[in-house]
């Protein structure tokens, strides 16, 4: 199997030596760019295409959320991490809704951002489980009275995809095949009344099921 190709963008170069030891340190990793402000993030990946981009919240040129808007906006599957220091709902709620598939925050354990970037390039989500109760937005309010209509499978589906793990992995983990638990994850789509992972995020947050199972 081919590695999973990370680009890490931070305007700090001791942080980028961090990360890049960190990264390249486990197996199945490769960093293959690095870059210092927005911009240069942006064109890096349209050069390199990563297939996961880590990207700094505070940057020179274009913040994190900036950026992870244009690398989607050029590549809609692009898989982007969000990697910072900041806790506030506000930053968190931003990089969701530019498309961040990953928010892990620098004071998190080394193996936190090798775990997020393994879930993020699967085809999960992976929030940082510090931030569960950052996570719930007043949006989820407005579907938590659909919990009683979600059955246990839907519910136990629902847990997983929110702590980041892609559908094969969730069919290996609960002996389904993937095609079921695509099935399993349309209807909670639809009873919930939300789109996307996010708001399958969001709602397994107000739940209290971000924690790694």
């Amino acid at each position: 199997m081919s590695n999973t190709r990370v680009l890490l963008a931070d305007d700090h170069a001791v942080v980028r030596e961090g990360l890049k030891a960190l990264i390249g340190g486990h197996p199945g990793f490769e960093v293959v760019g690095e870059a210092a402000d927005g911009p240069a993030a942006v064109a890096l990946a349209a050069e390199l295409d990563p297939d996961v981009v880590v990207v700094d919240v505070s940057m020179p040129g274009l913040n994190g959320a900036e950026v992870t808007a244009r690398l989607r906006q050029a590549k809609p599957d692009r898989k982007v991490i969000a990697l910072t220091v900041h806790e506030e709902r506000g930053y968190l709620r931003a990089l969701l809704e530019a498309g961040a598939a990953g928010y892990v925050l620098k004071r998190a354990a080394a193996d936190e951002l090798v775990q997020a970037i393994r879930a993020v390039a699967a085809g999960g989500t992976y929030i940082d489980p510090a931030l569960a109760a950052t996570v719930v937005d007043p949006y989820v309010g407005r579907v938590g009275a659909a919990a009683a209509e979600l059955s246990d499978r839907e519910a136990e589906v629902v847990k997983m995809i929110a702590q980041g793990y892609s559908n094969k992995e969730i069919a290996a983990k609960l002996a389904l095949s993937v095609k079921t638990v695509e099935t399993y994850k349309a209807r909670s789509l639809e009873k919930l009344g939300v789109r996307t992972r996010v708001g399958l995020v969001r709602y397994a947050a107000e739940r209290g099921w971000l924690a790694p199972a």
